[in-house]
């Protein structure tokens, strides 16, 4: 019988050497790790992530992923991007920041904006920040390093975290500026990607979504490249609960928020008048409504919060943009972006160099490189790895409790505060920050209803059961995140990929991911995608898009250099993307730490606590993310690229 997570925790922390352990007499590490471990274990479940349903696979369910945005009408009589049967250079899958990131170093790299075509199911840029309009909508990673090319565009921040509707304003000034407005095909998913070893190009089929009003459209081009980046937050889930078909109220998802019901419109605080003598119910506590709870707090006259799993939530000090200090502390420099962006991700991955810059939550978070990579311990051997999870248990437990005395000094009802502390160390669940997020549960119209890690157990014609009691709502929230999982990028995609000779790379990714820094895979010749299995991590999500455009945008512009032809293809050895696999499954250790989280989609909802068989174990090592950080990522594929000649990739004519 498998040992609980309990069990294995407290093996784990005899194990390791005490002198290690905080010994402070307010802390009792022993008694902390132990709750820990109960909490974890009973929030697993033995359906894991297919406890959720995608919405996009889920005919009935479509509804839920509509498009609120679009404007079929406007685009209808534009003239198409991409017609049937073209021919195109760079086919770039992706208009967020991804999409637009590998497009612009394209450009940079010496390609002309015109060799570009950018495809989009959304009806417009901004990936994620087209889709997320929900109140109270901001970036959590400060707007100096998050939002991308500053230093090019020249643009200034209004704050030091965005709000959603200037990140998607700021999407189209990238467009914009590097000619890329009338480059992109929207509302149109791609299906299928054909290699043709012959002409040295993908066959690929897409479908133009043209409203309710006209039938679909099916478009078949070819392109030379593809380049994949559909980021991480792209199909919205929700948890299969009994019922939910009877529900007889309103009810969205957040990321697809319906203003109509609502009232109110996009923006900093939004004015939600229609929910004044409305029941509300939000499903969910995590990133998403930690910013949202205190918008529907205000407005509603019921909230109904329902908790799974609490958020660790810690201050975020959120302030305009002193234009002075801009100019003066900030971009003052040339390349202050980039150093900005590493002296942040040197704080983040436990390394920290020189002065932080950013001074924030993540930057004093001190032990997220479990989940991200860093260099503090090299690499991590099996016969260490007692004694790392204990050292960054050591280190984390004065975070953690400081954020769960935090609880204590915002919340002033005792049982409610005690249900919204987290119990898991910093790196189990995203970090959260807000000011307002905690005090909101000081209000008489909000209740929270902790489920004990159960989660709701159905849903009625009029509202959600916990225990047997019904709570009755008129509006459901759904605020459930997204599918996210380590799948190969053509399922991040919903789509089917080909290489040579017809393999799939869905199936080359469930049977053994092979990459060459995380970008390319051998037979996908002339396919790129920017990670994150075999490639890194940080909290500033842009930072590593960017890294990955410049490392793929290099390779592009040196295999048509060596190639001396137009068409020709690039691709990883056989033998260079194994060396780069066992580099990457020989770090594994360094995320060991993991084992015991309580379930969230970081550990695809606690599968990496389940004991599975060796095999398994190393298909998932081999899918990990690179173990000494995001700098040591950055300097592997710098001096790669500085030392020429493309070494480890076939250039084809």
């Amino acid at each position: 019988m498998a040992k609980s997570t309990a069990a294995a925790l407290a093996e784990l922390i005899n194990a390791a050497p005490q002198d290690t352990l905080d010994g402070s007499a307010s802390l009792d590490i022993t008694d902390v790790h132990v709750k820990y471990a109960a909490e974890t274990d009973k929030r697993m479940r033995a359906d894991g992530s297919t406890q959720f349903a995608d919405l996009s696979k889920i005919p009935e369910l479509t509804y839920l992923a509509n498009d609120p945005w679009v404007d079929h009408d406007v685009l209808n009589k534009q003239t198409p991007t991409i017609k049937n049967g073209d021919r195109v250079k760079f086919l770039v899958l992706g208009a967020g920041f991804g999409g637009l990131l590998f497009a612009v170093r394209l450009i940079k790299a010496g390609f002309k904006s015109e060799e570009i075509r950018l495809v989009d199911t959304a009806g417009g840029f901004g990936g994620t920040w087209y889709w997320n309009r929900y109140p109270g909508l901001m970036c959590d990673t400060e707007a100096y390093i998050y939002l991308p090319l500053l230093e090019e565009t020249g643009y200034i921040p209004k704050n030091k975290y965005s709000y959603g509707p200037e990140i998607r304003e700021y999407t189209n000034l990238i467009a914009e500026k590097w000619g890329l407005t009338d480059k992109a095909m929207f509302r149109t998913e791609m299906k299928t990607a054909d290699w043709d070893e012959d002409s040295k190009c993908w066959a690929v089929t897409m479908q133009e979504m043209r409203g309710p009003k006209e039938s679909n459209k099916p478009i078949t081009i070819h392109a030379q490249f593809i380049l994949v980046a559909t980021g991480v937050l792209n199909f919205p889930q929700i948890p299969k609960l009994p019922g939910f078909n009877e529900f007889k109220g309103h009810h969205f998802h957040t990321s697809r928020w319906d203003y109509g019901y609502t009232g109110g419109e996009p923006g900093q605080n939004p004015a939600l008048e229609n929910l004044k003598d409305k029941r509300v119910a939000l499903l969910g506590t995590g990133a998403t409504a930690v910013q949202l709870v205190p918008q529907l707090a205000e407005w509603a006259r019921e909230l109904v919060v329902f908790q799974r799993t609490p958020s660790a939530v810690d201050s975020r000090g959120q302030r305009v943009t002193d234009i002075t200090k801009w100019k003066e502390e900030v971009a003052f420099k040339e390349g202050w972006q980039c150093e900005r962006m590493a002296r942040f991700d040197s704080y983040t991955i436990g390394a920290p160099t020189g002065e932080d810059l950013v001074a924030d939550g993540w930057t004093k978070s001190g032990t997220y490189h479990a989940l991200i990579g860093g260099p503090s311990q090299g690499i991590v051997p099996l016969e260490k790895i007692p004694e790392y999870v204990t050292y960054l248990h050591s280190i984390d437990i004065k975070r953690m409790n400081r954020i769960r005395a935090r609880v204590d000094e915002l919340v002033q009802d005792k049982t409610t505060a005690s249900n919204l502390k987290a119990w898991y160390p910093t790196w189990c669940k995203r970090p959260t920050f807000h000011d307002e997020y905690l005090p909101s549960f000081n209000r008489p119209n909000v209740r929270l209803v902790d489920t004990d890690g159960k989660g709701v157990e159905r849903i009625t014609e009029q509202g959600l059961v916990v225990n047997d009691q019904e709570y009755s709502v008129d509006l459901l929230i759904l605020s459930t995140g997204y599918r996210v999982g380590s799948g190969s990028p053509a399922d991040r995609a919903n789509m089917v990929i080909k290489g040579r000779g017809g393999v799939d790379i869905s199936d080359k990714w469930d049977e053994s991911i092979a990459t060459l820094h995380g970008v390319v895979s051998h037979d996908f010749p002339n396919l790129f995608f920017p990670g994150p299995s075999q490639a890194s991590a940080t909290p500033n999500y842009t930072h590593m898009l960017d890294q990955a455009a410049k490392h793929v945008a290099y390779i592009i512009a040196e295999g048509a250099k060596m190639a001396k032809v137009d068409n020709f293809s690039v691709e990883p050895t056989v033998e260079a993307e194994e060396g780069w696999s066992e580099q990457i499954m020989m770090g594994a250790g360094n995320f060991s730490a993991l084992v015991g989280c309580t379930p969230s989609y970081l550990n695809r909802e606690g599968e990496v606590n389940k004991q599975k068989p060796l095999e398994e174990q190393m298909k998932a090592a081999r899918a990990s993310i690179f173990p000494l950080g995001m700098l040591s990522y950055i300097e592997t594929i710098e001096a790669w690229r500085n030392k020429g000649g493309l070494e480890g990739i076939e250039v084809k004519v």
